[in-house]
């Protein structure tokens, strides 16, 4: 039995947020339109906009939650001109992560608020186990 491969099409789409170009193929693309009305975005800006739905205090919206992190991202390039995309993308990333964990300080430390099973389970994967940056300074 012979088994034909079938060229995948792919494009290349860029994302509204950070400006982060991925290959993806026009179902993934459209998927994604779909959940962020009619916007593409990345996969990591994907999570940031999760992140904002799971930190917020009231419940919010993706569009609501995409808009905040594409606030967020705006005010950061007005503090930091780039001087390397890379660079760039990677001191977002660390800003982002941050403020993850910032927030994770400050659920952990109000245990007043009964949390859900699965709300704990997400809460309890973003602590922080020690310092990375001894081993980013070798």
């Amino acid at each position: 039995m012979a088994i034909s491969s079938a060229q995948v099409e792919v494009e290349f789409a860029k994302c509204e947020c950070c400006g982060l170009t991925e290959e993806c193929t026009p179902a993934y693309i459209a998927r994604v339109r779909e959940r962020y009305q009619g916007r593409w975005i990345c996969g990591l800006c994907a999570e940031a906009v999760k992140d904002e739905i799971f930190r917020s205090d009231r419940h919010i919206n993706a569009e609501e939650a995409l808009n905040r992190h594409m606030n967020f991202l705006q005010k950061f390039r007005h503090s930091s001109p780039p001087t390397n995309p890379a660079e760039h993308l990677i001191s977002a990333m660390k800003q982002l992560c941050r403020r993850s964990l910032d927030s994770t300080r400050f659920l952990k430390s109000t245990p007043s608020i009964p949390l859900r099973k699965e709300e704990q389970v997400r809460r309890s994967s973003l602590s922080r186990s020690g310092s990375c940056l001894p081993a980013l300074a070798r």
